[in-house]
């Protein structure tokens, strides 16, 4: 049949005919596979015939069939004799979800390295078997803060950041100072610049505070100096986010060039910096941050829990003298003050050389990780030092789609979609953790599947006709 005869013939689903190659089975297998798991195909809709298929394809009926048959086998589709194919009830479901006796491999989610988290625990242990330990369950009195205080301006002092107590303020985590932060110095409706793809949970603490984010466009060195002094230039813009020395998602780490560049186009115009280091320590360049360029219009956090341990919500934040006031108002008003426990954990951590060591052992760690991931993706380049690595998608396929089809094999990632600010754009990527699995091989046998897929995904150059 001329496949001109379809175009005003219903079909509940019309396969891409640009995007088979060969073995053309598999690849309409996974097409099919797509459109369940991304719910284009709801639960009972009822499938082409096999044989009308074909000829809208121009293929052989047993190519279509040998599709079916595999996503029959996968559970996403079933045959009703003498009625036709249908798509599975729980399809979309049972794909996403993952197998229960098979936990997924986690490259979504970031999780530093926990098996080093027994230093935190021993250093626990001792502290709590001194003679004070009963204060550490009391509010931290001012003795202690500035104890905490100057204890976090020598670890300041190692990332090249001259800091002073009466500056400084302890939180409880990054996420918590940003709060502080965005709650004390910006209003509803003020503007903040960011990367196009920026740390999602500050988009959504924007959202919650009604705060725009302005995406600004970057290159391979980030965001474009002249792109944000554009954007000024249109729309009043109050500050700007951002991670220079390892940005969440995409792991790029501003050279020193950019960043005075990028200080240049604040000073000018008066923009605050909101600088989130969480990262920077993974950094090989070691370039000090931005901050140092603009001290009187610059707030700087930097955080212990991806250093250390997760579960360690510690975050030093550096703020000039005239802020001092409104972030300490908003900060009690948010958090009260920071768990003494945890301040005096963390400042014992310092004080002993075991955050040096735990920030050591974990740069170790990535720089052995991503061999693995350049084995298996030798043509990406990026910080061999990075807890993450952010990949390009093949043109067409869709992040949240890449998303489902890698939990149905088995492995978690999230694509560019959860990162993104502003209006879509033309590629899609993934972000992948690679210090979350907890051993070596668990982590090559999920890149080794993301890779699969990816070249499931990837559509060649057309050479040949689709008639088998």
């Amino acid at each position: 049949m001329p496949i001109n005869s379809f175009d005003d013939y219903p079909m509940t689903w019309r396969p891409a005919r640009a995007g088979l190659h060969p073995p053309f089975y598999r690849a309409l297998a996974v097409q099919l596979e797509r459109d369940i798991l991304s719910g284009r195909l709801p639960p009972h809709t009822k499938l082409p015939p096999q044989r009308e298929l074909a000829d809208f394809l121009d293929l052989n009926l047993s190519t279509v069939t040998r599709a079916f048959r595999l996503c029959t086998e996968k559970g996403l589709v079933y045959a009703v004799i003498g009625r036709g194919t249908f798509v599975s009830p729980n399809a979309a479901l049972s794909n996403t979800t993952g197998d229960t006796k098979k936990p997924l491999i986690e490259l979504g989610s970031i999780h530093p390295y926990d098996a080093l988290s027994e230093i935190l625990a021993d250093t626990a242990r001792e502290i709590l078997r001194g003679r004070e330990a009963a204060h550490l369950f009391a509010l931290l009195g001012a003795e202690d803060e500035d104890r905490h205080a100057r204890t976090a301006c020598r670890w300041l002092a190692r990332f090249s950041l001259a800091a002073e107590p009466t500056n400084l303020l302890l939180t409880a985590g990054t996420q918590s100072a940003l709060a502080i932060v965005l709650t004390a110095l910006f209003d509803a409706g003020d503007r903040i610049a960011v990367d196009r793809y920026t740390y999602a949970n500050f988009i959504n603490l924007a959202k919650q505070l009604n705060i725009r984010l302005i995406p600004i466009e970057g290159d391979v060195d980030g965001m474009l100096p002249d792109a944000l002094a554009q954007q000024h230039q249109q729309i009043n813009i109050k500050g700007v986010y951002l991670m220079p020395s390892c940005t969440n998602p995409t792991g790029i780490v501003m050279p020193e060039e950019r960043r005075r560049d990028i200080a240049a186009v604040l000073r000018k115009r008066n923009i605050l910096l909101i600088e989130d280091d969480a990262y920077g320590f993974t950094a090989r360049e070691n370039a000090a941050p931005m901050t140092v360029l603009l001290p009187r219009q610059s707030v700087y956090l930097h955080s212990l829990s991806k250093l250390t341990c997760p579960g360690l919500r510690v975050a030093y934040m550096l703020v000039p003298a005239h802020f001092r006031q409104l972030i300490r108002r908003a900060a009690r008003s948010i958090s009260m003050a920071i768990p003494p426990l945890s301040a005096e954990i963390a400042s014992e951590l310092i004080e002993s050389g075991a955050a040096e060591r735990i920030m050591r052992e974990k740069c170790r760690m990535s720089e052995e990780r991503n061999h693995i991931f350049r084995g298996i993706f030798p043509a990406h380049t990026g910080n061999t030092r990075s807890f993450f690595q952010w990949m390009p998608l093949p043109v067409g396929c869709g992040g949240a789609n890449f998303e489902a089809q890698a939990q149905h094999r088995g492995v978690r990632v999230l694509s560019s979609d959860r990162f993104a600010v502003g209006s879509e754009t033309e590629h899609s990527f993934i972000r992948l953790a690679l210090c979350s699995p907890p051993t070596n091989e668990e982590l090559a046998r999920g890149l080794r599947i993301v890779h699969d897929l990816m070249e499931e995904n990837t559509i060649p150059p057309q050479t040949e006709t689709l008639i088998l």
